[in-house]
């Protein structure tokens, strides 16, 4: 039992708040983060490939969101792994 009841709502509201910013922030740069080159339109328009339940296949450019969500996730493990194993850390 907690002696502050708003404590509660505190703890609600700051796990759910970063995750929601985190989801906006995602969205937005998965929508306008690409590395821009000379044939990105032509490539995002290009179809190479119809499969038969009507999915198109194209080769669009890869999010810049990803490619940093992706490297973090790598270099999370990494560290965790080192500090874990080496320094005996409780992460």
């Amino acid at each position: 039992m907690r002696f502050f009841e708003l404590l509660n709502f505190q703890h609600l509201v700051l796990a759910l708040l970063p995750t929601l910013l985190f989801i906006l922030v995602f969205a937005l740069a998965l929508r306008f983060g690409h590395f821009k080159g000379e044939k990105d339109e032509d490539r995002k328009n290009r179809i190479l490939y119809r499969y038969p339940e009507g999915i198109e296949d194209r080769a669009a450019p890869f999010p810049l969101a990803m490619i940093l969500i992706i490297a973090g996730t790598v270099l999370w493990a990494f560290f965790y792994i080192l500090l874990h194993g080496l320094l005996g850390v409780k992460i």
